[in-house]
């Protein structure tokens, strides 16, 4: 049984698994024509895509809805990751928000596959994570703690909540939200480079262990991309120095400027697609030239 209401001028469906959002009346008779209508490249697609609240996440989730798929938002920010799914609603898409900290393997698990048994997961993106500046000898044991429960426990527990039902739906694709600094030393990424590192050598061996299954693992490598976390990280960081600080961070990508969420969506949407299905145990550097037209 399914409680129906109206949140926010949108009739909402409250589900074991989460608050799903359709439109109103008038654009839930479009939605339909439009689902005819749909083209996309993950039709018929189930996405779930954690840390879709905000940045990069949030960017993916809303390709992928744009794509056809129906994406299931994870997140611990609840208004943010609700609100983000009324607007993929409201723009013709189909969403549905769900609360869940995935450094909790139980609450991970349990939230997995309570939205499995209801729509199998084909598609899983693991892009919550947290960031972390500092060297050795100034990150703290609690740091270093934090770090690694949510950039790599995390990754660990959400993979390892799906995939036994990707093994019986007959395969899917995974996506991990790696980085830079998973290969190159950068300074002052000591913790951070930890994770990243961590990440992409499981997105290679679940692409090797699941090979047999149909089940591609893929990592993106981001460098800098202009999030909010930039724009908090310079105003604590250098107050009053904002623009210039910007120019000089973006100034070391060759091309000169940082990269934008939608463009990580891109190729996200390209990985996880079946024009994608010659490809795993990949990790895709999106840098700007950083590796190679340095010098």
């Amino acid at each position: 049984m399914f409680a129906q209401r109206w949140i926010d001028g949108c009739v909402c469906r409250l589900t074991r698994t989460g608050l799903e959002y359709f439109a109103s009346e008038q654009e839930r008779s479009t939605l339909v024509h439009n689902e005819q209508q749909s083209n996309g490249r993950l039709d018929g697609k189930v996405a779930l895509v954690t840390g879709a609240a905000s940045g990069i996440g949030q960017a993916i989730a809303e390709r992928f809805a744009r794509e056809g798929a129906h994406v299931c938002l994870v997140d611990l920010n609840e208004e943010a990751a609700r609100n983000t799914a009324r607007e993929i609603v409201q723009s013709g898409g189909k969403a549905a928000s769900h609360v869940c900290d995935v450094a909790n393997q139980k609450a991970a698990t349990e939230l997995f596959r309570r939205i499995a048994r209801e729509n199998p997961i084909d598609i899983l993106v693991n892009s919550a994570g947290v960031s972390h500046i500092g060297k050795l000898e100034n990150t703290s044991e609690a740091e270093f703690d934090r770090i690694f429960q949510v950039n790599v426990k995390g990754t660990y527990n959400c993979m390892y909540a799906v995939i036994d039902s990707m093994k019986t739906n007959g395969g899917g694709a995974i996506l991990n939200l790696a980085s830079i600094a998973a290969t190159a030393g950068l300074a002052d990424r000591f913790a951070y480079s930890m994770s990243k590192g961590a990440v992409l050598s499981m997105t290679l061996s679940v692409a090797r262990d699941y090979l047999a299954h149909n089940i591609r693992c893929n990592c993106i490598s981001p460098a800098r991309i202009h999030t909010a976390f930039v724009d908090g990280y310079l105003k604590k960081n250098y107050p009053g120095r904002e623009q210039e600080m910007f120019r000089a961070l973006s100034q070391t990508q060759p091309i000169g400027r940082m990269g934008k969420p939608e463009e990580v969506a891109a190729l996200a949407l390209f990985l996880c697609s079946d024009e994608a299905a010659f490809i795993t145990g990949t990790d895709y550097p999106i840098d700007g030239g950083f590796f190679n037209l340095h010098g």
